[in-house]
């Protein structure tokens, strides 16, 4: 395509034409000549930003949930999105369309709106990239934001779902034909389809409304970037037991193939979450149909540890993500 903004029809039929699901809350979004979203008037408001380059659909649908998970990790109820998507000069229109069926997908999927941004064509790109901007507004209005500062020491921490979700689904289809060498084909297919549980919008949600105020979405860096990160924000020890971290067994054989450290493997879809009662959040979440289990506690020490039945070692700080050092 040609340099600078994309032509109308372009925008019409590529962007605009794949842009399908509402939100209440969002009075007037995206369309020609529409340069500012406008909102329904809340009592709170926030916003999380997030970039990756998006060759395949399924990188356009990632970089969304990662951005709509900041928000639900903050107590928000992710409501819309804002995409700025920078195109080489090499991209078709027909990749354009694909990138934003996958887009809007995603937010039929999440309930959310894309309700502007901009869409260019730029020499200084060498693949397709999106820079996406969510909004979200409080889950009800009587229950606060929540951050990942407040832990208090003999608080339990929880974790949801499992560990190394979002880099496991990278590695097995980058390593498709390798796994499959070793391992059955449905294994490997489970393993390159576990993109399904990045979102952690339920989970997120039902923990504020029992009263959790303190969380943490793992990400890059994995599940030990986290803790430090949380532990780092309210200024605590934590005390964790290593084989309470739940992991998928699909995670532990693609890890093991690529030579990885799954508990330094993108964690997207895992959310960390500080509680009174650990054990009853675990039950409620349960009750929901979300896996949880409670791996450790906050201490009063600055001291951070990892157990390993009788081994015990200290956290680093974060590492590079097991993702990078591979190249992917």
């Amino acid at each position: 395509m040609r340099l600078g903004k994309i032509s109308d029809s372009v925008l019409k039929r590529s962007v605009l034409q794949q842009i399908r699901t509402k939100r209440q809350e969002v009075i007037n979004g995206a369309g020609i000549g529409e340069d500012c979203a406008i909102f329904a008037p809340s009592r709170g408001f926030a916003s999380a930003v997030s970039q990756a380059a998006v060759v395949k659909e399924a990188d356009m649908a990632r970089a969304l949930v990662k951005c709509a998970n900041n928000l639900a990790a903050a107590g928000a109820r992710p409501v819309a999105f804002m995409l700025t998507l920078l195109l080489s000069q090499e991209t078709e229109e027909p990749q354009l369309r694909q990138l934003m069926t996958a887009a809007e997908e995603t937010c039929g999927l999440l309930e959310m709106q894309i309700v502007g941004g901009h869409t260019t064509v730029s020499r200084h790109v060498d693949c397709p990239m999106v820079c996406v901007t969510a909004y979200g507004v409080p889950i009800q209005d009587d229950l606060p934001m929540v951050t990942t500062r407040g832990a208090a020491p003999g608080q339990d921490i929880v974790l949801t779902k499992w560990i190394g979700l979002e880099g496991t689904a990278i590695l097995a289809r980058h390593n498709r034909e390798r796994l499959r060498e070793r391992y059955p084909a449905h294994l490997v297919e489970e393993a390159a389809g576990f993109d399904r549980y990045l979102s952690i919008i339920p989970e997120a949600a039902s923990a504020v409304k029992s009263g959790v105020r303190v969380m943490h979405d793992a990400s890059e860096g994995g599940i030990l970037a986290s803790l430090w990160e949380l532990a780092e924000s309210s200024g605590v020890g934590l005390t964790i037991d290593l084989r309470k971290i739940p992991i998928r067994q699909e995670t532990v054989e693609v890890c093991e193939l690529c030579e990885v450290n799954p508990y330094v493997l993108a964690s997207s879809g895992c959310l960390v979450l500080v509680a009174d009662r650990g054990e009853d959040l675990v039950r409620q979440l349960g009750r929901e149909g979300i896996p949880a289990a409670v791996i450790g506690c906050v201490t009063d020490s600055h001291d951070r540890l990892i157990y390993n039945a009788d081994e015990k070692r200290y956290l680093d700080k974060p590492a590079q993500d097991e993702i990078y050092r591979l190249g992917l």
